[in-house]
């Protein structure tokens, strides 16, 4: 005679003590940022923007880690068949000695055949410029740096600018002092 088998739910452990049983929430990802060229939003009007990953030597990397790199009179050109980052200064690494890089060298920028091919045409149209506007570690540990179509502001622009945020900090602070 076959006996018949009764499945049984197994019973719920306790959590060890010590250990929570709730998960830890994602706060989504986290990048670092290295650095960003906030005169290219005062200089420029940015009308769009696109993430692109850059060509870099051992010594430059270990050198952004410690976050030394100017964008301020860094700018983005089409040539060879690809964008180029020229101007950037990232400083040497201490510990590199004699296998440092050129910290002004020009520098390649990794899109995507399609994004290159529509940012190179915005790169010739007359009066738009690929600016960087920021540089920074992905959750993921890779550098990238997000470029800018920009389009010179005139004087008076800058002015306006100016004013508006101007206004906006003083009604800013009255509406915090009614608060009160």
């Amino acid at each position: 005679m076959a006996s018949k088998k009764t499945k049984t739910k197994p019973k719920p452990t306790a959590p060890k003590p010590g250990k929570s049983s709730k998960k830890k929430k994602d706060t989504g990802p986290s990048i670092k940022v290295i650095s960003e060229n906030r005169r290219a939003r005062h200089k420029y009007q940015i009308l769009e923007s696109i993430e692109c990953g850059l060509v870099l030597t051992g010594s430059e990397v270990k050198s952004l880690r410690e976050g030394s790199i100017s964008l301020n009179e860094a700018y983005v050109r089409s040539q060879k068949g690809a964008l180029w980052l020229i101007g950037a200064d990232i400083a040497h690494f201490k510990q590199a000695s004699i296998f440092n890089h050129e910290t002004k060298r020009e520098r390649k920028l990794l899109l995507h055949k399609k994004e290159f091919e529509k940012y190179s045409d915005k790169a010739l149209t007359k009066g738009l410029t690929l600016v960087p506007l920021k540089c920074y570690f992905n959750h993921r540990g890779v550098v990238k740096l997000v470029i800018g179509v920009g389009r010179g502001k005139k004087v008076h622009d800058k002015r306006e600018a100016l004013k508006a945020s101007d206004s906006k900090r003083q009604i800013d602070r009255q509406m915090k002092a009614n608060l009160r």
